[in-house]
């Protein structure tokens, strides 16, 4: 049942003073962009006839057939709590659509939404909870960012060597404002890096909570006179933020489909369970361009790092591994998918998992026996013996691999693969020409 009618939404905005509204959505790399009205324009813009010329937006479409439409999904509408409490700003997350009211097939909320009607037609309703990391620096003379940190705190540290506890309070107490529900908000391993755990929710949600939080860390951030970045490996050395997805599936009935006491591996999980894994793991390569999709996203994924690099899964804290299934049974049984970086895209990101899945129960596919130990600490050789290799290593690779399976294509389809690969291709060709300081400095002067 949904939260808000229009009529509901044009009552809250005049009651609260709400002057500006933000009709937001996003291109096919997940960035979030926007047209503003005024209160004055709402009811148009409820009635979704707020028109943007799309061929302004990087992956969506020729000047030819420019005119695109945003259609508010009323459900997200939110008071930006860190905004003047006099004239406030409110948003509305939108539905692309073409002149004619039919779904833009470049809309990457549209190919999460397809995704997730299939797994309602199988039974099945899809949930996910992320971990977000990101890393605090300070801003230099002129406001730009820097990664310059004067800070030395680890994992779990309190102030004064966690210098930033009022800066993600802050943040926590804004997204709580805005109905999130955090679980957790701690320092992170690296210094100057953070996370805050919100908890689960269906797959539509979740995806749009995530481009809300990274736009509110932001936000905050730069209030308290810092840069907020998600970027995977921003200094080297030290680790890298990721956003692992705790994924589950829920029956019509609200039972966790992934919970057995039962099962004969002794881990407490369902067939389905490992039917949804093994789809997974069979296009982890192919969907390494979607969780990971920026050149820097492999500078993280490297052994040395807690990086999930081994396509392999544990029923443990195994941070070597790919996916590992946390210790939580019953209604919280879930398997987390610990490559994926911040800098995805979301939407297309859950799609394809939950696709991923779904196929692996369609197809009753087979998941391996579960690996113990560090796999970091193996040689390639005993790995290679033990069945188990290793995800993409540079964005080349994700492309090569993204390329080579057709069911990520069939997926995202035509217009979003396409438009997709051709950037990345571009920004690889891009960064295999550049000369890097290391280089300079190992070869300039022995050759």
């Amino acid at each position: 049942m949904s939260k808000y009618g229009k009529e509901d939404i044009l009552r809250l905005a005049e009651e609260e003073d709400v002057e500006f509204i933000r009709l937001q959505f996003t291109d096919i790399f997940g960035m979030l962009k926007n047209v503003a009205v005024t209160f004055s324009q709402l009811r148009k813009a409820l009635d979704g006839r707020c028109m943007f010329d799309g061929s302004a937006i990087e992956g969506f479409v020729r000047d030819d057939e420019s005119d695109m439409y945003l259609y508010p999904d009323l459900d997200t509408f939110e008071i930006f709590p860190w905004r003047p409490q006099q004239g406030k700003v409110a948003r509305l997350i939108c539905d692309v659509c073409r002149p004619n009211g039919t779904p833009f097939e470049g809309d990457p909320r549209y190919v999460l939404k397809k995704a997730l009607n299939r797994a309602r037609n199988m039974g099945y309703e899809f949930y996910a909870g992320p971990e977000c990391e990101f890393f605090l620096f300070h801003l230099d003379d002129e406001g730009l960012p820097t990664t310059v940190t004067h800070e030395k705190a680890g994992y779990f540290d309190v102030g004064p060597l966690d210098f930033a506890e009022n800066v993600r309070r802050d943040i926590v107490m804004n997204l709580e404002d805005m109905g999130f529900e955090i679980e957790a908000s701690y320092h992170e391993m690296s210094p100057a890096q953070h996370e805050i755990d919100f908890h689960y929710n269906k797959g539509l949600a979740t995806a749009d909570n995530i481009v809300t939080f990274k736009m509110a860390v932001k936000s905050i951030a730069k209030r308290h006179g810092l840069h907020a970045t998600f970027m995977p490996k921003p200094k080297e050395g030290v680790n890298g933020s990721g956003m692992h997805l705790n994924l589950s599936l829920f029956d019509q009935d609200g039972k966790n489909v992934f919970d057995d006491p039962r099962d004969i591996r002794g881990l407490g999980l369902s067939r389905t369970a490992y039917q949804f894994m093994a789809g997974i793991m069979n296009h982890i390569d192919g969907m390494a361009l979607l969780t990971n999709p920026l050149v820097n996203s492999y500078k993280r994924l490297i052994p040395g790092y807690d990086a999930p690099v081994y396509k392999a899964w544990a029923p443990s804290a195994a941070r070597s591994c790919v996916m590992r299934i946390p210790n939580a049974r019953g209604a919280n049984t879930r398997v987390e998918l610990r490559s994926p970086d911040s800098a995805m895209n979301p939407y297309l990101t859950l799609a394809v998992i939950l696709e991923a899945g779904l196929e692996g129960i369609e197809k009753a596919e087979e998941i391996g026996d579960p690996v113990s130990g560090n796999l970091y600490s193996l040689s390639e050789n005993d790995r290679k013996d033990m069945g188990v290799g290793q995800i993409p290593h540079t964005l080349g690779e994700a492309v090569y691999a993204f390329e080579r399976d057709p069911f990520v294509r069939r997926v995202l389809g035509e217009h979003i693969y396409n438009k997709y690969l051709e950037a990345k291709k571009a920004e690889w060709n891009q960064f295999r020409a550049q000369v890097t300081d290391w280089e300079i400095g190992q070869y300039l002067f022995k050759y």
